[in-house]
Formats: structure tokens, sequence, C-alpha cells
């Protein structure tokens, strides 16, 4: 019984902790591991470039079973990739996967740091990355890392002596880690950081290395391993049920919008980190050995040491409160280390144990979900004392507004104490968004102003509430940050984080506004009120040459959060053109700007983004044939909608519904990105696409990938065709025109290299390396320094239709308004209708 109910508070903990502004309550379990950790005085460190490039089995490890304080360091928010839950992409996805990334560490107990390096896609040598990035910049964040945190022990995840070999994020993370580790304790070097912290010396650097690295599991069996150790990473937790690799396991699957959901493992499984530099461990399957760990590593540590180890041998699970006096004491005699690290450090795991012992719930709750600046709200407060210790709650105080409230009030065992607090926002107060944000980055790096937010995962909360207590006569401080309570009848009570937003925000729901002709297009703008009674007018704002009617729209609402959406008229000049255009809303003289994004999904907090408000407008001479597309959803990307603003008729396909001669209606059909690796009905559909092909039809596939996840299906194409990993990353690379006097490339419109100007991130991905001598390839790319690649496009004819394959990023090109892609598309769209009367062509 005892064990079932153990295994219970587990999962019920590791559960609890994922929505991140729900409160803790942890179990007598949960106080004991976090006891132990107390007890324990080392740090590691794991460094890698991504989110999901973290090893989730060491990390618990280490926290888990080592009981060191743990971090990842990720040197990117993951922005450059793609999403299989949600229409989040760049900055937008950057956040969700931050937001993972934290859920991932709450699972396997570490804390999460980055640096201001931008994701901006793959890149085939550090080279590339180091300079995109501004080298100088991210090693400096991740000196500013390593010295605030201060690791005993730092592993990189990747190998720093085999540059373009792999990513060059990855490289180049290991390359910084290396050279970063030199750096930290020389105070000549980025000696600015030193006024907020001070330098620091890791005692050892491993590459945390695997068969994989070696090349075959028997290479690595023969490898000279004497700089080598290793740990037993499938240890098993009898206090949480679990063994360590089911928490990596579940760890790992927060990672759900790239596709890491998967199941538990369990039993004994080896991990190896290669000594870089330091002293190799004596003890090869202890990377702490020969570094003191315990409460004499501090001076007046010793003392503490001896209350904290007594209480963990002697813990009482029953009554945890019974601990209470000796936790009391240890926590004074923290308050008066010198050493101010360690002494802040053990300060609030001891505040944390004390609380979590005790009993003592507290809570602050605002009345909604957010406010505007100059707004007023109220502040909820219970407070519960659910132990018989004495415990006097002396005051609450608001956090930064400075009102406070006297109570001096003795807590009864076990009944609720209920406050409230008035909340009024300063006019002048800061808009809640995600710091890396605020301000224009460049492709390679964020920009922020503030040190001190330098390596934060997210923004800190504004507003907290300070419970000034006494327990068992000693004056304790906890800080609770405010938050927003509420239920839901499907799902019941809920947390989400308190924010200041705009009076209004602004939206477009086009980021990108295609203009094929000069026909006057209506622009809807939607208003949303941050607060109640809201009035005022709105503008847009065109490049020149364009023109919009009217000048400004008035417009009043009358409930916060009410939305209304006022129409402009925008009509394009007769050549091409580009642009964005702004909405400026005014609302008592102020202007705003701003459009505000929001990202929920239930297994993250609810997160609002603050983005400007505008959207790129493209005058695009561009013709077609054809009406009728039908559309196979991937992975996901936005090609259906890109494709009606120059005037297709786009249907969704649902593939089950796929027969017989049901494609025959479509001038074209199209597969979305990814669609052989994640459709799984299209296994049972490809005769179905196929005979559309050799009846007369337009079969376009874009690009697959070939690893995890692998495809569905054996015949790709209708002749032998074999994918690779080949890629262009470099967005401005030469592109040459093979077939010149192919259709694709003339008709219905003029391809020609100037149509290759304006690319976003990459010029395309994972193109086939070998295909049947039916197959034409059509154009020539390739990255500096590599042989020419020429699978991107390639074309070939079936019966009476023709089979397209191409790997060009069109899925990043045509939602950013690539005026080149949308032609070359068109022009895939139209093949085989060069004798078919077709549209007249669009005059500009």
């Amino acid at each position: 019984m005892r064990n079932i109910l153990v295994l219970l508070f587990s999962i019920l903990f590791l559960i609890q902790k994922t929505p991140a502004q729900a409160p803790q309550k942890p179990s007598s379990n949960d106080i004991y591991h976090s006891l132990q950790k107390l007890n324990f005085l080392g740090k590691a460190l794991y460094l890698a470039a991504h989110p999901d490039d973290e090893n989730t089995r060491l990390i618990s490890y280490l926290s888990n079973e080592v009981k060191a304080k743990t971090a990842y360091l990720s040197l990117t928010r993951g922005d450059g990739g793609q999403n299989l839950i949600g229409p989040e992409l760049r900055e937008l996805l950057g956040v969700l996967r931050t937001q993972e990334l934290l859920a991932a560490r709450s699972v396997d107990g570490g804390s999460q740091f980055f640096t201001r390096a931008n994701d901006f896609g793959f890149s085939k040598h550090p080279n590339e990355t180091l300079t995109i990035w501004d080298k100088e910049a991210v090693l400096s964040d991740v000196v500013w890392t390593i010295r605030n945190f201060k690791p005993d022990i730092i592993i990189n995840r990747f190998d720093h002596r085999t540059p373009g070999t792999t990513h060059g994020h990855h490289t180049s993370s290991a390359m910084l880690g290396v050279e970063a580790f030199d750096l930290v304790n020389d105070t000549t070097k980025f000696p600015e950081q030193l006024d907020k912290t001070s330098v620091w010396q890791p005692r050892r650097l491993f590459f945390n290395t695997s068969w994989f690295f070696y090349g075959s599991r028997e290479n690595f069996e023969k490898a000279d391993k004497t700089r080598l150790s290793n740990v037993d990473v499938g240890v098993y937790y009898p206090l949480k049920g679990l063994s360590n690799n089911e928490i990596a396991s579940l760890a790992s699957s927060k990672h759900l919008c790239q596709g890491f959901g998967r199941i538990t493992t369990r039993g004994s499984q080896e991990e190896y980190v290669e000594l870089i530099k330091g002293d190799l461990p004596k003890n090869k399957n202890d990377l702490f050995d020969g570094i003191n760990t315990t409460w004499s590593r501090i001076e007046g540590g010793a003392a503490i040491g001896n209350i904290l180890y007594a209480v963990e041998e002697n813990f009482d699970f029953v009554n945890p409160a019974s601990h209470l006096p000796e936790l009391i004491k240890a926590y004074g005699l923290i308050n008066e280390l010198s050493d101010e690290h360690w002494k802040t450090i053990k300060a609030e795991e001891l505040k944390t144990i004390i609380l979590a012992a005790s009993g003592l719930y507290l809570e602050a709750s605002a009345q909604e979900a957010n406010i505007y600046p100059g707004g007023e709200t109220k502040v909820n407060i219970e407070v519960l004392n659910r132990s018989t210790a004495p415990v006097t709650l002396n005051s609450l105080e608001l956090l930064p507004t400075g009102a406070i409230q006297n109570t001096a009030l003795e807590l009864t065992s076990n009944k609720r104490e209920n406050f409230s607090i008035a909340l009024k926002t300063a006019l002048n107060e800061d808009f809640t968004s995600p710091y890396w944000l605020m301000k224009p980055g460049s492709l390679g790096l964020y920009h922020v102003k503030d040190q001190n937010l330098i390596g934060k995962p997210e923004t800190p909360r504004t507003y907290h509430v300070k419970f000034n207590v006494l327990i068992n006569e000693q004056p304790i401080t906890f800080t609770k940050a405010v938050v927003f309570r509420f239920s839901k009848p499907d799902k019941g009570e809920l947390y989400q984080p308190f924010e200041v937003l705009p009076k209004v925000t602004s939206f477009m729901a086009d980021k990108v506004l295609i203009f094929s002709d000069t026909k006057t297009k209506d622009i809807p703008v939607k208003i949303k009120a941050g607060a109640p009674d809201i009035t005022g007018s709105v503008q847009l704002k065109v490049p020149d040459n364009w023109q919009v009617t009217p000048k400004s729209i008035e417009f009043s609402i009358a409930q916060k959060g009410d939305e209304k959406t006022v129409l402009f008229k925008v009509s394009p000049p007769k050549n091409e053109s580009q642009g964005k255009i702004v909405p400026i809303v005014t609302v008592d003289n102020e202007k705003y700007t701003n459009e505000l994004v929001e990202i929920s999904y239930d297994h993250v907090p609810k997160q609002s983004i603050l983005l400007p408000s505008e959207a790129k407008v493209v005058r695009l001479n561009v013709q077609r044939a054809g009406e009728h597309i039908g559309y196979i959803a991937g992975a996901g990307d936005k090609i259906p909608e890109s494709l009606e603003q120059i005037g297709y008729t786009v249907h969704k396909i649902d593939p089950a519904t796929i027969d017989a001669g049901s494609l025959s209606k479509y001038d074209a059909v199209v597969l979305g990105i990814r669609a052989y690796n994640v459709v799984k009905d299209l296994r049972f559909k490809q005769r179905f696409l196929l005979d559309y092909v050799e009846e007369g039809g337009n079969l376009i596939i874009q690009y697959n990938t070939t690893g995890r996840r692998g495809l569905n299906i054996e015949n790709l194409a209708p002749y032998p065709l074999t994918l690779s990993r080949d890629r262009v990353t470099n967005e401005n690379s030469e592109v040459n025109i093979l077939a010149k006097d192919h259709a694709l490339v003339n008709f219905p419109n003029q391809i020609t290299t100037a149509d290759f100007d304006g690319w976003v991130q990459e010029r395309g991905l994972y193109f086939p390396k070998e295909w049947a001598p039916e197959f034409t390839p059509i154009l020539s790319m390739n990255d500096e320094g590599e042989s020419p690649k020429t699978g991107s496009l390639i074309v070939a004819p079936y019966g009476k239709g023709n089979y397209i394959y191409t790997g060009l990023s069109f899925f990043r090109e045509l939602p950013a308004g690539v005026p080149g892609a949308f032609k070359l598309f068109a022009n895939m769209l139209s093949i085989g209708r060069e004798k078919i009367e077709q549209e007249k062509p669009i005059k500009g």
C-alpha cells in the first residue's frame, strides 16, 4: 500500500508542477527530497544549442540522484524550427519552446538559462554560425551565465573538435563552452560584468559522448576510455516510484511542438562523459569526486550541516512540521554566512522547505487576468496554517507598490484567513511581454539592454506579495507572484500569469497581403480593448504610392476584452512594390501600435506577447493558369492561405476521403510539408494520387524527411527517387537555372535568377540525391565550399500528367511574401496547361 501511495504522490508531484503558475503542493517525500538537495552543495551546468538538445536522462540523474543543483543552458530558444502542434513560428515558436523547456525542467528537477542567440535556422559550419550570432556577444552571455550560476562541472552536449560534421549551432555551443571555461576566472574578460557578478572557475568540463560519436558501437567498445567517466542513469527512486529514465522520458515529452511525446523507458542505462578540461575524477562513476559538496565547503557551514544532516537522517515523513525548530535554527545560521552566493541560494531553498513542512499555504490571486497602466484591480490573498506550529502573520506587502497591511494575526491551525489589497498600476508601467522581443534584434542576436535579464528564461513578474511571518518566533518573509486563478467547467481550477497589457491593441489577420493586380482590397483591422469604455480612432499607415481610404475611423468599445473590426480600402500602385502597413490606434492622445498574441496550450502556461502590429504588402505581377487547387496538409504550413491571395481557390482535402477519381476536379494537388512523415493514411492513398497524375493531374510534393519519423510509404514517386539530408542553408546562395527551356521556368511567368532575391532563412532542405532519368532537375544551388545541389526542384511526366518534388522552402517564402517564390509556385501549379486555354494574363 505504501508503495502505491508513493507512486501516486510522485506522479501527482510531476503533474502539478507542469502548469507553471499553479502553486506547488509538495508531499512529505518531496520535502525530504528537497532536504537532500539542500544538503548537497554542488552544481552542474549542461550546455547545448537548442530546446530538445539537452540530455534529460543526465540532467535528471544529476538533479535527483546526485542531488546537485543542475541547470541547462540552451544558447537559443529554438526559434528557427518548425511546429507540429500549432501555427507559431519564428519568435512565437521561441516563446513556446521556452515554456516547453521550463515544463521539462519542472519534471527533471533542473533549471533553465538562455543566451541572446537567435536560432536563424540550420547552419552547416560554426564559422557561419558564430558570424551571424556575433560570437563575442554570445560568448559573453555564456561567461555571464557561468559566473552567476557558478557550476563545479560543465557538460557540453556536443563535440567542439568536429566543425562541419553536424549542425553549426551544435558545434558552436561546444566551442563556446570550451572557450568560456578558460575565461570565466579572468578579470580582464568582459570586465563590465563584474559590477554585477564575480569571477568563477569550474573544476571540470566534460563532453557528453556516446557510441554515436565513434561511428559504431564496435568502435566505441575498442576506444581508449582513459578520460571517460560513466554513470548509470537508469537508477530507481523508491520515493518517487519512478526510474530516472522514466522521469527523463516525461521531461523530454514536454517538447510537444517538436513531436517528442514518447513512451517511458526503464532499466540500467550507461551515460558517458569525456573529460575536456580540469582534473579527472578518481572515481569515474562520480562526476563530483574530489569536490567538496558538504556544508563544510563554506565558512560557518559545518554548524549548519550538523543540524540539517541530522534532520535528513531522522526525517519524520508523517509529521514534517516536527522538524521546524531545527530548520528555523539552521535558517538563522544561514543568514549569518559571509558567503553571499551560497547564503542567498540556501536561504531560499530552506525557506521553501520550511513553508512546505509547516503546511503553510500562501496565495495571491488578482481579480482579473490582466491590467493596463493606470488601471486598478484587487488582489485576493489566502493564508492557511495547516500545522500546529505557532505561526503569526505580521504583515502583507504588495510589491512594487509598497501597499502594506499590518495584521499581527496568529494563524490558528487549519483556519483559512482571507485578505485583499488594492492594486493600482503606474501610468508608465512596463507591459508584460518576453523581454528579448521588446526591441528589434538582428538575424542572429536578440537585443537585450538590461544585463540582469540576460540568461533568464522569461521576464520576471512585476507584482508580488510579501508575507512577513513569525514561525517559532523566527521572522521569515515569503514572496509569491500575483497570479490569476479561475475555473472552467470542462477543466476545473486553472492558473495563469497576471499581466500588464496595453489599453488597446490592434490586429491584422493576414501578415502578408499580396496584390496580384491593381484592384482595391478591403483590409480589416481588429481592435481589442484592454480596458472598459475605450473610445478613439485608428489610422492605417501605408507605403508611398499606395492609397488608403478613409484616412481615419473612429470607434468605441464598452467592455474590456471586446473587439471591433474596422475596414480600410487599400489600393496598390501599378508597378511591383513592397512595404508595410501599420495600424495606429489613438486613445486619450496616446498612440498604440502593438498587437497582442496569445499562446495557449494545456502543457504550458498561457503566454501574452506584444509585437508590432503590421503587415507586409506586396504588389506582385504574377500570372497563373488553373483555378482549383487541392491541398493535403502535412506538418503544418500557411501555403493554402498564400495561394488564395493570388486568386487560387484552395480546397483542403481529408486524406480519408481520397478515392478513385475523387481528385480529378482539381487543376493541381499539393501535399504540405512532411506529409509522408506525419499523415499515415497516405500509405493507403498513394495509388490514387499517382492515378491522378497518370490521368492528367499535376501533383506537387513538398519536402519530407528520412529522420526518426521516417516515411510512411515506399513508393514516394512513380519512378525511383531517394531523399537525402542535403540542404542549402544560405538564403542568398547563388541559384543557377539548369533547364532554361522547361515550362517550370517559363510558363506562365518568366523565372530569372532575380526571382531568388529576398528569400528568407534558407533555400531549401532535404533534397533528393538520386532520381530516375525520367526526372528533370530544374535548378542548381549550393552553400559555400560545397558541390552543386541539383535536387531542389525536379519534375517528371507520368502518363498525361506531371509529378513534381521540391525541397525549396516555399513554406517559409510564401508566408513571407517573397515575390519570386510566388511566381515559381504558380508555374508549378500551371505545368501541363501551356496548350490549354488559360486565364487572361493579369495586367499590371
